[in-house]
């Protein structure tokens, strides 16, 4: 374990001063594509600044936020079903994603605590970022597809 622990000192030292031999002061950044707009990103973003996707690198269970794969039938973290019938076009549509499969509008709600105003899948009960109960999800969809 010691050898792994130096092998990664010294490839650590080693970018340093190739780094520094280039004139830069960075580390070297790795990038990754985007799964709806191929735009790279750093592996760190949690959003895509070019299509605004909250699920860059892949899909999460909009109850567990455990990573889910399109195509299957529940999540494997809390046994949801990943399909849902959208509340505007009644189309079919994946649960891990932001906008309806058939018309394309967005499923998402906010959360109704001031402090928290993340956004959540149409469906949740509580909020998985401050976990406050969503009442009126219905209310909120109502006057989202008043606006559009």
């Amino acid at each position: 374990m010691l050898e792994g622990v130096t092998y990664m000192l010294r490839s650590h030292a080693l970018l340093q001063r190739q780094m520094a031999h280039k004139g830069g002061d960075e580390l070297a950044t790795y990038k990754q594509p985007c799964i709806h707009c191929s735009e790279l990103i750093d592996r760190d973003d949690r959003y895509c600044p070019k299509c605004g996707s909250r699920s860059p690198f892949g899909y999460q269970c909009p109850s567990c936020l455990k990573p889910i794969e399109r195509g299957n039938a529940i999540c494997s973290g809390c046994g949801r079903k990943l399909t849902a019938v959208c509340p505007f076009c009644g189309g079919q549509t994946f649960a891990g994603t932001d906008k309806c499969d058939v018309c394309g509008k967005s499923v998402l709600i906010c959360c109704e605590n001031k402090r928290c105003g993340q956004l959540q899948f149409f469906e949740n009960t509580k909020c998985t970022a401050c976990g406050k109960p969503i009442k009126d999800a219905k209310k909120q969809l109502k006057q989202l597809s008043k606006e559009k």
